[in-house]
């Protein structure tokens, strides 16, 4: 292995939950001002994302605030990235929901994914 790979490999989160596109997640997020470092917290609808599993992979998040969407790109393996937590589990059937953009109020929501409450016995 090259260098870039070795340390590539050595960078990546194991501790990611498992989420995607559809589902509400709150993003912890490490911001630095000056000297000081500080947790902010973007919680929204994870959009879409991209490169998969590798180092350079990121997801956005979009979230609507003070009637104006607002979206953030996030690098899956960043050390910034404090942890990602899995508010809500959404159904869709687009692998990217940019269409949301052009939508507001009701007509935004993503359908919450049915649980099965069934428990089979063997």
């Amino acid at each position: 292995m090259n260098l870039v790979q070795e340390l590539s490999n050595k960078q990546m989160r194991t501790d990611m939950p498992k989420f995607e596109i559809g589902d509400t997640v709150r993003v912890h997020f490490r911001i630095v001002e000056g000297d000081k470092e500080r947790i902010q917290v973007f919680e929204g609808i994870c959009i879409s994302r991209k490169g998969g599993e590798t180092p350079n992979a990121t997801f956005t998040v979009r979230r609507v605030a003070h009637n104006e969407g607002v979206e953030r790109v996030f690098p899956l393996h960043s050390p910034r990235v404090a942890k990602v937590e899995v508010v809500r589990e959404g159904q869709v059937r687009r692998a990217k929901l940019y269409y949301l953009r052009d939508r507001s109020g009701k007509a935004a929501r993503v359908k919450a994914k049915q649980r099965s409450t069934k428990t089979e016995k063997a």
